[in-house]
């Protein structure tokens, strides 16, 4: 297992802080996890996706830095860096090393069709977890066969497994895979975004299956209970996790049914998040029945506990304990 690396101490005691006001107030106002989208252009082409439909320019390199400076004066913990494909910004080295000097994990998302092209064995010197989105949308289930050196690499290496409704039946085999490798598994369903093909599977028979594959591969399939569990439960996202997006702006309460925007490179972050405006964001939130089986806004334990907070990230921080 890739041991993680130990960020200062007040990192770790602010966050606890942050989870015990959480629970206080009954109110996921501090958020631990953060999605950064670094960039809008992607050399995939998947039928479930929207970002390679809508391309916009890269951000600066200095906002883009702004943006992680806030981030990480904020309550997040975990940074989780992707796209698009963050390998096509021809400064992503200098991102990563200095994503690397803030008290933050970096968790970095690449479709892996550039790791041949890049210098990845100094990536990810920066990197905590590198997760390789592989799956028949990408195109590139050759990437299974090459998780054993992935895992060489230092961090922890995690295939990112997006399952269309024709191809459940083809899951166990990946998960197998990533068990061979030493590699982790991260299973989530083709959600059906606006403007997008509908490749949902049937909830039902997807949380079965990944229940199954979770007790058969403990230590490999890190897909929370909850999440499957809450899948088809009105009400059940939260604001533990937020986004980012390539334009700079962090959309809340989500990126799909967004109340208000700030300038990330610009707005304090947890100013935003204490205001009144931010508390209406969350209601907001609590009252959708959109049920967009977004991963992002259920992966976290919207229990408003500090046991459950650290439930849902010991998948990731394991290494340390």
């Amino acid at each position: 297992m890739a041991k993680v690396r130990r960020l200062p101490i007040k990192k770790y005691l602010s966050t606890l802080k942050y989870a015990a006001g959480n629970y206080a107030r009954k109110d996921f106002r501090y958020p631990f996890y953060c999605t950064f989208k670094v960039i809008q252009r992607c050399d995939s082409r998947c039928e479930f996706c929207d970002v390679w439909r809508k391309p916009m320019p890269d951000m600066p390199t200095g906002k883009v830095l702004r943006i992680i400076d806030n981030i990480a004066k904020s309550s997040v913990i975990l940074l989780s860096m992707e796209g698009g494909e963050p390998l096509l910004r021809k400064d992503i080295g200098e991102i990563l090393e200095y994503v690397n000097t803030k008290p933050l994990y970096l968790l970095f998302t690449t479709s892996g069709k550039l790791i041949d092209r890049r210098p990845m064995r100094e990536y990810a010197k920066y990197i905590d977890f590198l997760h390789i989105s592989i799956d028949e949308g990408h195109g590139n289930l050759d990437l299974f066969e090459s998780l054993p050196e992935y895992a060489t690499w230092g961090p922890t290496v995690c295939a990112q497994i997006v399952v269309m409704r024709e191809y459940l039946k083809d899951l166990e085999w990946k998960v197998q895979m990533c068990f061979r490798a030493g590699a982790k598994a991260v299973v989530m369903p083709a959600c059906h975004l606006p403007g997008t093909d509908n490749h949902l599977p049937e909830i039902a028979a997807f949380r079965d299956e990944v229940l199954r594959l979770k007790k058969k591969y403990p230590q490999t399939v890190i897909t929370t209970e909850r999440y499957l569990k809450t899948l088809d439960v009105p009400n059940s996202c939260n604001t533990a996790s937020v986004l980012i997006d390539a334009d700079g702006r962090l959309y809340y309460p989500c990126n799909i049914n967004s109340a208000c925007s700030i300038n990330a490179s610009q707005e304090p972050i947890l100013d935003f998040l204490l205001s009144e405006k931010a508390r209406k964001c969350r209601e907001m939130m609590r009252s959708c029945y959109r049920n967009c089986h977004c991963y992002l806004y259920f992966a976290m334990d919207s229990s408003l506990s500090i046991r459950s907070t650290i439930s849902a990230l010991k998948p990731y921080l394991s290494g340390l304990f």
